[in-house]
């Protein structure tokens, strides 16, 4: 059973994932936190598997709580929340360490769909959401950035290939139908690039792919 940690200051809106999760006889709510300093004495304490976090809140933020938690937790997979699709906080959310991100008004089975998603390391982002990461990324990242030789050449073109398609936020499906291959096929890929990269998800696979220069996901090229 996957233990779970709701963040956000609204007590209503905790109330309320509760309950989305509670249906899930694989998912159990193990604490809560109004916080972002509650939220990451509480990943301690407590062990979650996922955290939904909330972007903005009092004390600690979303951003900051994220990346402290992935510093002392790094294989807990964090879901951030949001009102908006493109918050301006989604980019610095990603690379803080987060697993993916979601909007508040969320059907209750998108919402426990990406729990169950994230983990398994895939990636928890709409194709709008990702593009839009993609820009941010590409629009912060330094303007001279040398690629990483040494990890480049430890990835296949297949492998470069399969991070490309995810820069525009492409599903497996979509990637399979794009290249002609088997929906397992593209998961053995990413598993092996996870593997490579050290990460544990396909989002990070897209933060780390940006500010290691390994792919130009700039938009001219990843038509």
């Amino acid at each position: 059973m996957a233990r779970v940690l709701l963040v956000d200051d609204e007590p209503l809106t905790r109330e309320i994932l509760r309950e989305y999760l509670s249906v899930d006889p694989n998912l159990e709510v193990v604490g809560e936190a109004s916080d972002g300093q509650s939220a990451v004495s509480q990943a301690t304490a407590l062990k979650p598997d996922v955290i939904l976090m909330d972007m903005q809140m009092p004390v600690m933020d979303g951003v900051q709580a994220t990346a402290a938690i992935h510093v002392k937790n790094p294989h807990v997979s964090i879901l951030g929340l949001s009102t908006f699709s493109t918050d301006r906080y989604v980019v610095d959310l990603l690379r803080a360490g987060a697993s993916g991100y979601l909007v508040k008004d969320a059907l209750p089975e998108e919402i426990r769909a990406a729990i169950h998603k994230v983990l398994v390391g895939e990636s928890v982002l709409s194709a709008e959401v990702t593009r839009h990461v993609v820009s941010g990324l590409e629009r912060s990242k330094p303007a001279e950035v040398s690629p990483d030789k040494a990890l480049l050449e430890t990835l296949s073109e297949k492998e470069l290939e399969v991070i490309r398609l995810l820069s525009r936020g492409m599903s497996n499906r979509e990637m399979a139908e794009e290249l002609f291959l088997t929906e397992s096929t593209i998961k053995a890929r990413f598993v092996r690039v996870m593997e490579k990269l050290g990460v544990r998800d396909r989002v990070q696979i897209l933060v780390t792919a940006v500010e290691r220069g390994l792919v130009d996901l700039s938009p001219g090229n990843r038509s």
